[in-house]
Order: C-alpha cells, then sequence, then structure tokens
C-alpha cells in the first residue's frame, strides 16, 4: 500500500480549489476505484506545482509508471 499526502494536500491554501476537489472527489471513492480520479488530480497537481511528474503521483500515493512514462502532461 502506497503512503499518500493526499489528505493534507486538501487543506493547502498552496492548491487551487479544483484540485483540492478533485482530490477530496477522488478519495471520496472505494479504493477500487480511486486510481482513475486520483491520476487527473495529480495531473492538474502537476500544471500547478513546481514538481516533477513523479513527485505528484508519488504524492497522491500513486506509483510512476514502469516504463518511465508519466502521464502527467
Amino acid at each position: 500500500m502506497a503512503f499518500s499526502v493526499a489528505p493534507l494536500l486538501l487543506h493547502s491554501d498552496s492548491l487551487s480549489e479544483a484540485a483540492r476537489l478533485a482530490l477530496a472527489d477522488a478519495l471520496a471513492l472505494p479504493e477500487s476505484e480511486r486510481s482513475p480520479h486520483l491520476a487527473s488530480a495529480a495531473r492538474l497537481l502537476y500544471r500547478e506545482a513546481s514538481l516533477e511528474c513523479a513527485d505528484v503521483l508519488e504524492l497522491v500515493g500513486l506509483a510512476a509508471p514502469v516504463d518511465g512514462g508519466c502521464g502527467c502532461g
């Protein structure tokens, strides 16, 4: 199980309301349905923050793809 700081990010004033809502919506879903929604929230975070894509994925509890691609762009 991956560690996620997404619940903490929900309260960050550094993120847009859209990013916080995307995270909240993803976290409200059952764990089995959460990954694609977390990936969508990660893309929002990537566009807003000055972070590497792999770091954004890690923040929301997702692993970077093995093929080296990121999917944040």
